[in-house]
C-alpha cells in the first residue's frame, strides 16, 4: 500500500502535490480518479472475459459525437502476439507481461462498410474533422474504461507508443482501411511491489481559464510546479523537471520516435485528413 492509499490522505492534494490544496466537493468517484496511477507492473492473474464485459460496456458508455460510435478495441491475450506488439511499441516490457494489452482503434472503416452495403457515398471521412472524430471517440471511450477497470482492482497504462509503427500495428492485429490504432492500454492486477506514486499535475491555475484566456496568470505557478515534479521525479529515480520534459519531448522530429510519419501513414490506411 502507498500512503495515497490511506484513507486519511487528502488526495487531492497529493494529485497536485500541494497539502493545502482540499476540495470542497467530492464523491466516490473523484476520489478514485484521484487516485489514479499508470501501472507498469503486474501480477500474472488473467484478466477475466466478465471484466472485460465490463470495462467495454464502460467504454461504450461514453460521449460520442453524433452517435457514431467510430472507435473499435482489440483484446490482445495472447503471449506471441503481445510479445510482438511490444516490440513494436518500443520494446516496452510490460506490454509482455500483462495478461491483457487493449489496442484503440479510429475505426471509420464501419461506415465505409454501411456506405458500400448501401450503395452510399461517404465522402466527408476524406476530411481532418473525420479523423479528429475517430480519434476523440475513441479517447473518450479509453478513459470511461480505465475509471471503470480502477474501479473493479485492476490497473492500466497507456501506450501512445503504438503510433511508432502504426502500419505494423494494423497488419498485426488485421486491422481494415479507413482505421489506425491510435494507442494501446496494458490492464492487469497490480503487482503490490512495485514503486509508484500518484504523479503531481499542474495546478489548476495553469489549467483553468475563466471567461478567457489568461497566458501570464497560467504561466505564474510553472516554476513551483517543476520543482514538486523534479521532487517526484527524484524519489522515483527520473531525472528532470516538467519544463525540461516538455521542451526534449517536443524539440523535433527525432524525438517522435517516428510518429512524423503519421500523416502519410493515415493517407495509406484510407484517412487522408484533407
Amino acid at each position: 500500500m502507498t500512503l495515497t492509499d490511506s484513507p486519511a490522505v487528502n488526495r487531492a492534494g497529493a494529485r497536485y502535490g500541494d497539502p493545502d490544496f482540499v476540495l470542497g466537493a467530492t464523491s466516490p468517484v473523484i476520489e478514485q480518479q484521484l487516485r489514479h496511477r499508470s501501472v507498469r507492473a503486474f501480477l500474472p492473474a488473467p484478466v477475466t472475459e466478465e471484466e472485460l464485459q465490463a470495462v467495454v460496456a464502460a467504454a461504450s458508455s461514453a460521449p460520442t459525437s453524433s452517435n457514431l460510435q467510430a472507435w473499435s478495441v482489440v483484446a490482445v491475450t495472447d503471449p506471441a502476439r503481445r510479445r510482438r506488439l511490444s516490440d513494436l511499441a518500443a520494446r516496452q516490457e510490460f506490454i509482455a507481461e500483462a495478461p491483457l494489452f487493449l489496442v484503440w482503434v479510429a475505426d471509420l472503416d464501419r461506415h465505409h462498410r454501411l456506405a458500400e452495403r448501401n450503395g452510399r457515398p461517404l465522402d466527408a471521412t476524406a476530411y481532418l474533422e473525420s479523423t479528429l472524430l475517430g480519434v476523440i471517440d475513441a479517447a473518450l471511450a479509453a478513459q470511461n474504461a480505465v475509471v471503470a477497470l480502477e474501479s473493479l482492482g485492476l490497473g492500466s497504462v497507456f501506450v501512445g507508443a503504438v503510433r511508432n509503427h502504426a502500419e505494423e500495428f494494423a497488419d498485426e492485429l488485421g486491422l481494415p482501411p479507413h482505421s489506425v490504432a491510435v494507442f494501446g492500454l496494458a490492464v492487469g492486477h497490480p503487482d503490490p511491489t512495485e514503486v509508484a506514486g500518484v504523479k503531481p499535475r499542474l495546478p489548476q491555475t495553469a489549467v483553468l481559464h475563466r471567461e478567457t484566456y489568461n497566458a501570464s496568470e497560467a504561466d505564474a505557478g510553472l516554476p513551483a510546479y517543476d520543482e514538486r515534479l523534479a521532487a517526484y521525479n527524484r524519489a522515483h529515480g527520473l531525472t528532470g523537471a516538467w519544463s525540461e520534459r516538455v521542451l526534449a519531448r517536443l524539440a523535433g522530429a527525432a524525438a517522435m520516435a517516428g510518429r512524423d510519419r503519421l500523416r502519410g501513414i493515415l493517407e495509406r490506411r484510407g484517412l487522408p485528413s484533407r
